[in-house]
């Protein structure tokens, strides 16, 4: 499976446990890695104004990354927070599907974890929904 946006996506908003203790199991076939970066940084978050479309920054986000090397393949993670082990292993995750080291589990692991952040993305969006005011009824 090539390393795409969506499966980044799905690593980058995982719940850090499931994705560390999945992450441990690929430990073993990855060989000897070097870490190029591990650290927490402020990352700008920018935004478009719809009405006048210019973009400004909104603020910052606290981010931990990681970037990682095995035999001249690099890999990287990017997660919101101060969690450094979970940018880790998603930069192993990521290694391991650039690598094709277990490939089917790790494609599994991805698909199991989007299937439940739309599950999670739906609720929060009917959550949302149940508070809208239609204003013309008014």
């Amino acid at each position: 499976m090539p390393k795409t946006e969506s499966t980044l996506d799905i690593l980058a908003r995982e719940d850090s446990v499931r994705l560390k203790a999945f992450a441990e199991t690929l430990l073993p076939e990855l060989g000897e890695i070097e870490v190029l970066k591990s650290r927490t940084g402020l990352v700008m978050l920018p935004i478009r104004d719809t009405a006048q479309a210019i973009a400004f920054h909104l603020g910052e986000v606290l981010v931990s990354e990681a970037h990682i090397r095995s035999a001249k393949v690099e890999a990287y993670g990017m997660r919101r927070g101060r969690d450094l082990e979970a940018s880790m292993a998603m930069a192993l995750v990521d290694l391991a599907l650039l690598t094709g080291v277990q490939t089917p589990e790790c494609e599994a692991f991805c698909a199991r974890e989007a299937e439940d952040l739309q599950n999670k993305d739906t609720q929060t969006l009917c959550r949302i929904e149940a508070t809208r005011v239609d204003m013309e009824t008014f």
